[in-house]
């Protein structure tokens, strides 16, 4: 096996909880990305999806009330700053000290998981050919981001899966992460919908035990962080 090779034991899946408490932001750097000032990082960790509220200036519509996902990025950041992946280049955005916040979501682990396996999207084909054409000719369409099923021991009192039967039965968007064991960019943040949720245990024999498989349909892109 490959030294640089990454264990899967010990990855986690967490659904998006209640928001937690507001930290408050300290400055702002227009740019792609765009760097926030954190004192200490806070109650932010990477990966964290966070709502953002307060800014200033002609530009802050293009952040109030609107969600992105907390990075950290080789050259920009430090340990009292984080990176958020929108382009605010030439825009007139400022902070309203002691008012400018970042709401952070808070996890629930989902529990007793056996197996998350990943089916990729793909790009569909648009056909482009016309009567000039030698042969058919094709556009890359818009790309799916697919989908993940979750294999798990049902357990009813497992806060995480009782997070997921929920918005299984609301039909809502949640977020996700996945956080790795270890490697350089360990988790991976994404919109999902649970488009399954099982009633009833997938086998029940003898010498089984309760189990059940669950299926996250993707929405939008997946950020590395």
């Amino acid at each position: 096996m490959s030294d640089s090779a990454i264990t899967t034991q010990g990855t986690t899946l967490h659904i998006e909880g209640s928001a937690a408490s507001a930290e408050v932001l300290t400055a702002i750097t227009v740019g792609y990305p765009t760097i926030l000032a954190i004192t200490g990082h806070a109650g932010v960790a990477n990966g964290d999806v966070v709502t953002l509220a307060g800014f200033t200036g002609a530009d802050a519509a293009t952040l109030n009330s609107l969600t992105f996902v907390v990075k950290n990025y080789a050259t920009g950041a430090t340990n009292d700053t984080f990176a958020i992946d929108v382009n605010t280049v030439g825009k007139t955005i400022t902070i309203d000290a002691g008012n400018t916040t970042a709401t952070p979501t808070a996890w629930i682990k989902v529990g007793e998981i056996k197996a998350i396996n990943n089916t990729p999207g793909t790009a569909p084909d648009i056909d482009v050919t016309d009567l000039d054409s030698t042969r058919k000719e094709y556009k890359v369409g818009l790309p799916d981001s697919g989908s993940i099923s979750i294999e798990f021991f049902a357990l009813d009192s497992d806060t995480g899966q009782a997070a997921m039967l929920a918005a299984y039965d609301a039909q809502s968007t949640k977020a996700f992460k996945v956080t790795y064991p270890s490697g350089s960019t360990p988790i991976r943040t994404f919109n999902a919908s649970v488009k399954s949720f099982p009633d009833i245990a997938n086998s029940i024999t003898p010498d089984g035990v309760i189990s059940g498989t669950a299926e996250l349909k993707m929405s939008g892109t997946v950020t590395v962080s």
